[in-house]
């Protein structure tokens, strides 16, 4: 660790000699917590170059910090402030709590509205005896790194000026063309790399989209029930966001003109919808043919966008997958968003907008001016990950083992509360919506609680619902960071917790 830069400031023409001046200021910056237990001080030789004074002004100041046992000198350490350096400290000033921020709606007005209700808590960090269920989570374990790796040095190995400068605000053409392919093989999307923009993660791409279509007064439709994020982009523009139910056939089209005008509004002004055919966010359903057609011909007829997230686009698990709303070429009224972060991990941080080419410009305008591109050599990296096959290898092998999670899940939900038990959305994605049988009346929040005091961490699906919300107790449980035998352990837990809650105990 490098020494730290001090702050010392010499009054050469007081009367207080010099040694003594440079003592009290690293006192001064001890006492304030500036310099703390640990912290390496400069060289003698390089403080007196930096201050302009003589060595042995240092020398003897630091000589009178050592006997006052404010310094101590450490062989192969150098000079230190005395005392036991706190552990992993962040740098500066004053100790804070690792509790994560909590981020606050844009607007006063938005505080307490439904749509910024609730705002998720954060991973359970993982420790002996807990199982968190969180949904959204692959197994990261899994992950391979050292190809990984590979793929980046690769990149870094080619990188030339234009791949270490300002690169395209629409992204690696190596990474668009390879976007390009997966998406016709796995969604029969048609689709050139001159449509497709790369975003950071899937939210940028829908926030750009909102902020290139929505004025004030204009009309978002969004699924009811529906992930708080998107409805947090939603509802941070001016635009009105109006709910719309699903059901088993997913967004009920028919139903968004009489919704639209219940809130007050005309229907004429709905200027995007949002929808999860593939796996609706949170319930699972898959949305019918019948009903995907309907809601492209609305669309088209209505001047409207369809912003189709397909969010957990590589994992299906049982009966015929349809193709991508947006392989409809024929209206090209459907903005496609994707991204890595279910498939390979969150923290790359890189996702990609197909858009009808009236869309490309605008999009890539606004994409230019909020951060101008995202990290070209990580895009570099990510196209040669896929080119290789490491990509197609690494979903290959994470569907096998989701599979595997997937039915171990199930079996334990069976086993522990009986066939009443009701699940959804099992045929794709990384979770599951689960409804516990025989609770009406009892309190999710309740039972997430005694659910927590046991070690298991579950997430109450009545948040998800702006209106209706279930009338049983119902939780979205993801099984894809958990092992067989993890899984197995926390539905057992989950079941101590709902059948006997008088007799739960902290773990």
């Amino acid at each position: 660790m490098g020494s730290t830069e001090l702050p010392i400031t010499l009054d050469r023409d007081g009367a207080v000699p010099l040694q003594q001046q440079v003592c009290d200021q690293i006192v001064a910056l001890v006492r304030s917590g500036r310099l703390r237990a640990g912290d390496t001080v400069p060289a003698s030789r390089e403080l007196a170059e930096r201050l302009g004074v003589s060595r042995t002004v240092i020398l003897r100041a630091y000589e009178l910090l050592r006997a006052n046992g404010i310094l101590t000198a450490r062989r192969g350490s150098g000079t230190q402030i005395a005392g036991e350096p706190a552990p992993a400290a962040a740098p500066g000033p004053p100790a804070v709590s690792a509790a994560p921020l909590t981020p606050q709606p844009p607007r006063p007005t938005d505080a307490g509205h439904t749509l910024w209700q609730p705002w998720e808590p954060p991973p359970m960090r993982r420790k002996s005896g807990s199982f968190d269920f969180r949904h959204g989570t692959p197994a990261l374990s899994s992950f391979p790194v050292a190809r990984w790796r590979q793929s980046l040095a690769d990149a870094y190995g080619r990188a030339d000026e234009t791949t270490l400068g300002y690169g395209l605000a629409e992204g690696s053409l190596a990474l668009r063309a390879e976007i390009a392919t997966l998406v016709r093989q796995s969604r029969a999307l048609h689709t050139s790399p001159d449509r497709i923009v790369v975003t950071n993660g899937a939210t940028q791409a829908m926030d750009i989209l909102v902020r290139a279509l929505l004025a004030p007064g204009d009309i978002v439709v969004i699924e009811d029930p529906s992930h708080t994020v998107l409805r947090q982009i939603f509802g941070s523009s001016e635009a009105v966001v109006v709910p719309v139910a699903v059901d088993e056939e997913g967004l009920r089209v028919a139903d968004i003109d009489a919704r639209v005008r219940a809130h007050g509004h005309d229907p004429a002004r709905v200027r995007l919808v949002y929808v999860t055919p593939s796996h609706q966010f949170p319930t699972g359903h898959v949305m019918s043919q019948a009903r995907r057609r309907a809601l492209v011909r609305w669309a088209h007829e209505r001047g409207a966008t369809v912003l189709e997230d397909d969010y957990h686009n590589e994992y299906h698990f049982s009966g015929e997958r349809l193709p991508a709303l947006a392989s409809d070429q024929d209206r090209d009224v459907v903005v496609y968003v994707g991204s890595f972060s279910k498939t390979l991990f969150p923290a790359l941080r890189i996702g990609y907008a197909i858009l009808p080419r009236r869309l490309v410009q605008p999009f890539l305008g606004i994409k230019w001016i909020t951060d101008r591109l995202t990290p070209t050599v990580d895009q570099e990296g990510l196209a040669d990950f896929i080119s290789c096959g490491a990509y197609a290898r690494h979903i290959s092998k994470m569907t096998r083992l989701y599979r595997q999670r997937r039915h171990r899940l199930l079996e334990a939900l069976y086993e522990h509360f009986g066939a009443g038990v009701r699940l959804s959305g099992e045929a794709a994605g990384l979770h599951v919506l689960v409804t516990l049988p025989g609770l009406r009346g009892q309190d999710e929040a309740g039972i997430a609680r005694r659910a927590a005091a046991l070690g298991v961490r579950i997430y109450p699906a009545s948040g998800y619902y702006v209106q209706d919300p279930p009338s049983e107790p119902a939780f979205l449980m993801g099984y894809a960071a958990l092992s067989a035998a993890h899984i197995t352990e926390g539905v057992a837990r989950l079941a101590a917790a709902v059948q006997e809650p008088a007799a739960v105990r902290p773990a």
